[in-house]
């Protein structure tokens, strides 16, 4: 650690067994994208001791509803941590660029909004080959990012007293 001689008190989560409901936010657009990612998220809760009766997959539409629905899952105090997972791949219109904002701005106004972590696992890629590789290919699985931050988020929410 960059600062372990240090005299400041340093506080982080560690990737320690959550207690309690993990909410899974999935978007059906992009579905094949979007299972790889709930697969890569579903094994990092399961290797980190939570069951497969505590994890709740909600589906969506599309990626323009994870926030609200994340809002409303915060609001719910069922969950410990609420993983929004999506895809949105760029097209030949700005509708990417209005999709991708509003997924972006609707999961981090739910995270502000509660007492629980709230996670951005949603890949905004250029093409289908990018996004495949960020759904466990090449450059990992980014639903599998998205859960360890959830983990360690759930123990640092924690220690904070949140």
């Amino acid at each position: 650690m960059l600062f372990e001689d240090a005299a400041m008190h340093v506080i982080e989560g560690a990737f320690a067994a959550p207690r309690g409901r993990i909410a899974l936010v999935a978007a059906r657009f992009n579905g094949h994208i979007v299972d790889a990612l709930i697969g890569g998220a579903r094994d990092v809760l399961l290797r980190h001791g939570v069951s497969d009766d505590a994890i709740d997959l909600v589906r969506v539409p599309g990626a323009f509803e994870l926030g609200p629905v994340a809002a409303r899952l915060v609001a719910g105090r069922k969950h410990a941590a609420v993983i929004a997972l999506g895809c949105v791949i760029r097209g030949a219109t700005a509708h990417f660029e209005y999709v991708a904002a509003a997924a972006a701005n609707g999961v981090a106004q739910a995270a502000q909004a509660g007492t629980v972590p709230v996670v951005f696992g949603v890949l905004t890629t250029e093409n289908i080959e990018q996004a495949i590789e960020r759904a466990g290919t090449k450059a990992g699985n980014k639903g599998a990012d998205a859960a360890l931050a959830a983990i360690e988020l759930i123990d640092l929410y924690a220690k904070l007293g949140a």
